[in-house]
């Protein structure tokens, strides 16, 4: 184990690629140490680390820290990136104990990571719920229980940042388990805010289109980040900054902060990828 640091310690799940590696990154300029999740992508997982870690180091320098300290916080940030299947109990249950033993702390937890599936009404079937409600839901659930149960016996507060997604604010039958999932994952965040409180915050953050997929090309994804009242979506930067605030402001739990260009206030039919 290595001797506790006094910067916070964030996991954030799904940090390898796309939206989580930018809220590792985010998290690891602002000056935390960043436990860097991943599932598949052990590649993308050591990249994400290092450009944490060099990230870690430019931060502590920035602070006033000594060459030395800087090294050792770039040390502390390159950690080896923890592996675990979302969808199994037992690898989400050894997830917190995991990071807390290799950083001697464990500060917060951000769910980014999602199984995005698409299915419909019409092809909705037990097999696809249940595939999402474990990785979207029963996760993030058991991994604010094992926050909570780290915090409790230490004596120290910690946070949890759920990724949720405009679209439970503008409904639309498309991707019709994973917004179930999403939709039962805000619910619980307002559950475990009352059940875990005093010791343990927990705060959603809905992003709108973000981030383009192989379902669009890069034309039809800049149209339709265009469509909000702001005449844009949400950024990376944008969800990113909304985490690290949610994550360091001690007065906020129980709500959701949606980043989203004013997305939700207006009416889709169908998803942005299928549009």
């Amino acid at each position: 184990m290595m001797p506790a640091s006094s910067r916070p310690v964030v996991l954030v799940t799904g940090a390898a690629k796309r939206l989580g590696r930018d809220i590792a990154l985010a998290l690891a300029a602002g000056g935390w140490q960043v436990a860097v999740h991943y599932r598949h992508s052990e590649a993308d997982a050591i990249k994400t680390v290092a450009d944490c870690a060099r990230l870690a180091c430019a931060s502590a320098a920035f602070d006033g820290e000594s060459e030395a300290q800087a090294s050792a916080a770039q040390a502390s940030a390159q950690a080896r990136p923890f592996q675990a299947d979302l969808s199994d109990e037992a690898a989400v249950r050894g997830l917190v104990p995991r990071v807390a033993a290799h950083f001697g702390r464990i500060d917060a937890v951000v769910n980014s990571a999602s199984a995005f599936e698409h299915d419909s009404a019409q092809t909705f079937g037990f097999a696809a719920l249940d595939r999402h409600l474990r990785s979207n839901t029963g996760a993030p659930i058991l991994l604010a229980q094992a926050l909570h149960a780290h915090a409790a016996g230490h004596g120290t507060t910690g946070a949890v940042v759920n990724l949720l997604d405009q679209k439970l604010w503008n409904q639309n039958p498309d991707f019709f388990s994973y917004t179930l999932s999403k939709a039962a994952l805000e619910a619980a965040g307002t559950m475990l805010a009352m059940a875990l409180a005093p010791q343990v915050r927990v705060v959603g953050v809905a992003p709108g289109l973000t981030l383009t997929s192989h379902l669009l090309s890069e034309e039809a994804f800049a149209a339709r980040h265009r469509l909000s009242p702001l005449g844009r979506s949400s950024t990376p930067g944008d969800v990113a900054g909304a985490v690290k605030f949610a994550l360091e402001n001690q007065s906020i739990t129980g709500t959701t902060l949606l980043v989203d260009g004013g997305q939700h206030l207006m009416r889709f039919e169908r998803d942005f990828s299928l549009m």
